[in-house]
């Protein structure tokens, strides 16, 4: 059975707490909830860590965050042996923050790549403090040393990130907004979420449902830490945290 989770984070991914009801526990012990804070893992990027506290202040770990039949049916998933709670029972939902952040950063920070290496998107993986981002592309003629410099610009530059709703039918008629060559964002909601960089999205657009920071300044200093060679036509490129080190 499918649930709807409203999944706070697509409206203020810096929601840290909130508190819910838990309306289902499945035959695995996932707990589901009538709202949640906690990402679901998608389009590359992991799902949430954090705690569930019960009335009587003993807390629930979530080890992980999946979906299920669907992207609103959203559950958190404990540690094995773990209590979990009653259906019906109020819960008080915290993220484990400091690693939510970081993915924000880095999750942004692949959308910036995506501006400057501006090729079909092949597969991509977000985490903590190596991200990837796989470019169909012949020929790279690429360097690490000039991406990382066009990266810093677009974070020094401090542009605005932020969503906007589109319709599947303006999907349609843009179809250049969907970078990856071999997912398509899901329609038939009726309404597709954009996530936009720059004064009017002046310098990016395109459908994602991740978590993202507010302005690319937030996204602090990266670098790219490595470019290989995956296939005739197939590059990836990592994405790391801090100055590039010294070759």
């Amino acid at each position: 059975m499918a649930y709807r989770t409203d999944a706070l984070f697509r409206d203020d991914a810096y929601l840290r707490t909130a508190d819910a009801v838990v309306v289902a526990v499945n035959d695995r012990g996932g707990i589901i909830l009538d709202r949640t804070i906690f990402y679901a893992t998608s389009g590359g990027q992991p799902g949430d860590t954090g705690t569930l506290e019960r009335a009587d202040g003993s807390l629930i770990a979530v080890a992980a965050t999946i979906t299920g039949e669907t992207k609103d049916d959203i559950i958190h998933v404990p540690p094995p042996e773990q209590a979990v709670p009653e259906v019906g029972e109020p819960v008080k939902l915290a993220l484990n923050w400091q690693r939510r952040h970081l993915l924000m950063r880095m999750h942004t920070a692949c959308h910036l790549l995506t501006v400057v290496c501006p090729f079909p998107i092949t597969g991509a993986s977000v985490s903590e403090d190596d991200s990837r981002i796989d470019f169909d592309i012949p020929d790279a003629g690429f360097t690490r040393e000039d991406v990382t410099a066009r990266l810093m610009e677009l974070v020094r530059a401090d542009h605005p990130v932020f969503v906007r709703p589109i319709t599947d039918e303006e999907l349609a008629a843009n179809p250049g907004l969907v970078k990856s060559k071999n997912v398509r964002p899901p329609v038939g909601t009726g309404k597709i979420r954009l996530v936009c960089i720059g004064e009017n999205a002046s310098i990016d657009s395109q459908p994602c449902g991740g978590t993202h920071v507010k302005s690319t300044g937030e996204v602090g200093e990266i670098h790219i830490g490595k470019i290989e060679k995956k296939g005739r036509e197939n590059r990836r490129f990592r994405i790391r945290f801090g100055p590039m080190p010294p070759a």
